[in-house]
């Protein structure tokens, strides 16, 4: 790399890190001194916008002086990372920096103006990124900030309406929105009524298998290639859940949805997940469980064939094993996930996918926000479009809460095997992200 080349974008950088560590501290007394309401954060995931339906806390609306009984919410996030290819890879000794940023708002329609269950959303997303990834030779992304190129883009990330239909029970949602949020999410937190029972994000893992099982990677939308289309959710009790999903299906032909409107054209992408939770042993440690099945549909072309539509499953669940680990920490806990996926395609990049990981939450004396964790991704490669069978990835991370919704997360990936080729050695990249909540 010649660091000429880059390190105007690396000045920016910078400068916007100092600025925000800065300023930050400032913006959260200054609100305190306003009297705007206390906005308790836990563990988040590494991208908390690909993973949660609400982006950010709400500060900043209430900052320009909105109120919650209003029912319009302003709130954001901003992530920002520097990466460097340690040893290996495809460009040993290589740096990149990354930032995204997303400004959602959301109105409570019922709260607005009396119209019951009905909710529209919008959210901008302001990406400046480089080729993290391809620095390292890798295939299923152990930086999922970046995925395809545009890697510098402004898109409407997010438009939509959304109408609860019996309460509590079903709802639609009928626009653009990541489908990531409620099919094969298994960062989704577990939630139940004894909060000493919740598990926050399961994990803060990078990698983009925990975003998006990889045995779908290319054909199913989220960040920060969106779907358009609709979303329906059952919930018909506590501990189950039915999804349905069918939205624009010309990602799979390399179609950019964020940057593109709809194309409703005969790709679709169509998508079912039923799950349930529960609550185990003595220490009532809770659990998740969810089993889904999609198709796109269309012709596709790629790896020399072209073949009518194709379809997958995927399965995961989490789990915590350990609570009340740190006495000085009362809800310190240890959880552990698992993920699976397979899908019929000669196309794709990746047929099957195996994963996990574990967490450790508040295990350290006075940091109860803190998360630690570890994990792992084996991706079974396309042998038409790759000379290494498989891509298996290791992570580890430690989660630091700074102040108010901010978190600074250095982060390990080892990748033995990078998918690129054969000849590509293995690759050690560090990885420093921070993660503002607003």
């Amino acid at each position: 790399m010649v660091w000429g080349g880059v390190s105007a974008r690396w000045k920016r950088s910078l400068w916007a890190w100092v600025a925000l560590l800065c300023w930050a501290p400032l913006i959260v007394e200054s609100a305190a001194a306003q009297g705007l309401p206390d906005r308790p954060v836990a563990a988040v995931s590494g991208n908390p916008g690909a993973t949660n339906f609400s982006t950010g806390t709400g500060l900043l609306g209430h900052l320009l002086g909105l109120r919650d009984e209003w029912g319009v919410r302003l709130g954001g996030l901003w992530l920002a990372d520097a990466n460097v290819v340690a040893a290996g890879g495809a460009q040993p000794g290589a740096w990149s920096a990354n930032s995204a940023l997303f400004v959602s708002l959301q109105v409570d329609a019922e709260k607005l103006v009396n119209w019951r269950g009905a909710m529209f959303g919008v959210e901008f997303l302001q990406l400046n990124g480089a080729n993290t990834n391809g620095q390292a030779g890798v295939v299923a992304g152990y930086n999922a900030l970046v995925g395809a190129p545009p890697f510098n883009r402004s898109e409407l990330f997010e438009a939509w309406y959304l109408q609860e239909i019996v309460k509590d029970v079903l709802k639609v949602r009928i626009g653009r929105s990541a489908p990531t949020y409620d099919f094969g999410n298994v960062l989704r937190p577990v939630k139940f009524v004894d909060d000493t029972q919740n598990i926050p994000a399961v994990s803060g893992l990078l990698f983009t298998p925990v975003f998006v099982n990889t045995s779908m990677l290319v054909a199913m939308p989220g960040y920060y290639n969106p779907g358009n289309g609709v979303t329906v959710n059952f919930t018909p009790g506590k501990s189950f859940y039915l999804n349905l999903g069918a939205y624009d299906g010309n990602n799979a032909r390399g179609i950019q949805s964020g940057l593109n409107p709809p194309m409703f054209n005969g790709y679709w992408f169509t998508i079912g997940e039923i799950g349930t939770n529960w609550v185990l042993g003595d220490s009532n440690h809770p659990g998740q469980l969810g089993l889904g099945l999609w198709r796109q549909t269309g012709q596709i072309t790629g790896a020399g064939v072209t073949e009518d539509g194709f379809g997958g499953f995927y399965a995961f669940a989490s789990q915590r094993v350990a609570s009340g680990v740190n006495a000085a920490v009362p809800k310190s806990s240890v959880s552990v996930f698992f993920q699976v996926g397979a899908n019929s395609s000669r196309t794709l990049p990746v047929q099957q996918y195996y994963g996990g990981g574990i967490t450790g939450f508040g295990l350290i004396a006075g940091r109860a926000l803190d998360s630690m964790g570890m994990g792992v991704g084996v991706s079974r490669l396309n042998p038409a479009l790759f000379d290494r069978p498989a891509e298996v990835m290791l992570q580890a991370y430690y989660q630091a809460h700074l102040f108010g919704a901010t978190f600074l997360q250095p982060t390990v990936s080892y990748i033995p095997t990078p998918g690129l080729s054969s000849a590509t050695p293995g690759a050690l990249a560090l990885t420093m992200r921070l993660t503002v909540l607003f």
